[in-house]
C-alpha cells in the first residue's frame, strides 16, 4: 500500500519513569487509534534526568530491560512499529553509555538500533550548556531500514544540524525520516522549523519529528512544535505545546511522482562516500 499513517507524539517527560511510561503508553494508544501504523516517541521520552548522571541507574544491556520491554509490549498489543524515542544502553566503559533509538516492529521484535552520532556540547546561553560527551559514548552508524510505510532513516536531535548525515541516507534509498528530539527552547525557537523542514526538502524525503515540549522537573524548558512534513517541505501536522499527537499520511507514490519530475536528488555532482 502507497499510503500509510504515521504519528509522533510530543512529551514533557519528568525524572518518574513509571509516570512518563504511563503517559507514554496512553500516547501510544490514541495514536494506534488515529490509525497510525507508524509511532514515534521523542528523545529522552522515559527520562528527563535532574543531573545526567541520573540516566546511568536507568541503563539497560541491549534486548533487556524495563524500557525495552515496555516498547515491545506496545507495539505488539497494538500492532504498531514503534520508533522508542532514546533509551540509555550500556556500554564497555562504566562512566559512558549510548543514547539509542530501538525501532520494534508489530510483532514486539527490536528490528533495529541508531545510535547518537552528534553529541549536544554546546553552551545555549550564558547559564544554559551541555555536555552530552561526558557521559555518551557517539554512534557511528548510519541506520536506514524498511517498514511497511517505506525506507526509514533514523536520526536524533542535534543530529538534525549535520545535513550530511541525511545525504548518506539517500544512499540508502531514504524514504522517511525520523528525528526524535528534546530541543531546547533557545536553540527550537531560532531554528527547529527551519531545519526539520530544509532535511525534507533537500531530500525530497517525509519526515516524522517528535519533540519534547514543555517545562520540565530538571529545569529545563524544551520547544515541543512537534511536525511532520511532506517531500517538498508541506507541514502536514504539527502541536505547539504539551503532551499530545499529530498523525498524517506517507504518500510514497506521491513522493515517488515528486522525486520524478523534480529530480534534484539526480542532478547532484558532489557525492557522499
Amino acid at each position: 500500500m502507497n499510503i500509510q499513517a504515521v504519528a509522533a507524539i510530543q512529551m514533557a517527560s519528568g525524572s518518574n519513569v513509571t509516570a512518563n511510561l504511563n503517559e507514554a503508553a496512553r500516547l501510544i494508544q490514541e495514536a494506534a487509534h488515529m490509525g497510525a501504523k507508524l509511532i514515534a516517541l521523542p528523545e529522552n521520552f522515559a527520562l528527563m534526568a535532574n543531573n545526567p548522571d541520573d540516566y546511568f541507574e536507568i541503563c539497560e544491556t541491549q534486548a533487556s530491560g524495563l524500557i525495552q520491554d515496555f516498547l515491545s509490549q506496545q507495539a505488539a498489543k497494538l500492532g504498531v512499529w514503534l520508533i522508542g524515542g532514546t533509551i540509555p544502553i550500556k556500554t564497555p566503559e562504566a562512566n559512558k553509555y549510548r543514547a539509542a533509538c530501538l525501532l520494534f516492529d508489530n510483532t514486539g521484535e527490536c528490528v533495529n538500533r541508531y545510535d547518537k552520532m552528534h553529541l549536544f556540547d554546546v553552551s545555549v546561553s550564558a547559564n544554559e550548556h551541555y555536555c552530552e560527551s561526558e557521559t555518551i559514548e557517539a554512534g557511528n552508524q548510519v541506520v536506514v531500514v524498511d517498514t511497511p510505510c517505506g525506507r526509514l532513516g533514523m536520526a536524533i536531535c542535534y543530529d538534525l544540524r549535520f545535513p550530511e548525515l541525511f545525504r548518506q541516507m539517500q544512499t540508502q534509498g531514504v524514504e522517511i525520516i525520523s528525528v526524535v528530539s528534546a530541543f531546547t527552547a533557545v536553540t527550537g525557537k531560532a531554528h527547529w522549523e527551519i531545519l526539520v523542514r530544509s532535511r525534507a526538502i533537500e531530500n525530497l524525503s517525509y519526515v516524522i519529528a517528535p519533540n519534547q515540549g514543555g517545562y520540565h522537573i530538571n529545569g529545563r524548558e524544551t520547544y515541543g512544535n512537534s511536525m511532520i512534513v511532506d517531500p517538498w517541505g508541506v507541514i502536514l501536522s504539527d502541536l505547539n505545546q504539551g503532551s499530545g499527537v499529530i498523525c498524517a499520511e506517507i504518500d510514497l507514490k506521491k513522493q515517488s511522482d515528486l522525486r520524478h519530475r523534480f529530480p534534484v536528488l539526480e542532478h547532484r555532482k558532489i557525492h557522499c562516500e
